[in-house]
């Protein structure tokens, strides 16, 4: 299983970005994918999930502005992320949980200027 993450750059606070994370290889359509992300000094984060029943979660400090969602068809995940702020700055990784395995995409930078 390989992931492979774009859309990353850098944005002014109040901006919006939306990334993407392709899964390929021997993917089973129930799964579980999540977006993390990891400021410098910080311990990486889940910040957005999707079941691939179209369930999803948010972490409180993204909701409201991040919406998350995916094309089982297409093994692709779509974080939309809004009304995005300096603190928003970080590595974004998406992770694809399959059979209690965790796959791991190589991370994507977004950067927001004040």
């Amino acid at each position: 299983v390989q992931l492979q993450a774009s859309g990353g750059g850098l944005v002014q606070a109040g901006g919006s970005l939306r990334l993407s994370c392709a899964a390929s290889g021997s993917i089973f359509s129930l799964n579980f994918m999540g977006w993390y992300r990891q400021a410098p000094g910080n311990q990486r984060e889940l910040v957005a999930a999707v079941t691939s029943g179209g369930t999803t979660s948010y972490a409180d400090s993204v909701k409201g502005r991040f919406t998350i969602s995916r094309d089982n068809a297409k093994n692709t995940m779509y974080p939309q992320m809004n009304n995005l702020k300096p603190e928003d700055t970080a590595v974004y990784y998406c992770m694809l949980l399959l059979l209690g395995k965790q796959h791991w995409g190589q991370g994507t930078l977004v950067t927001v200027s004040s």
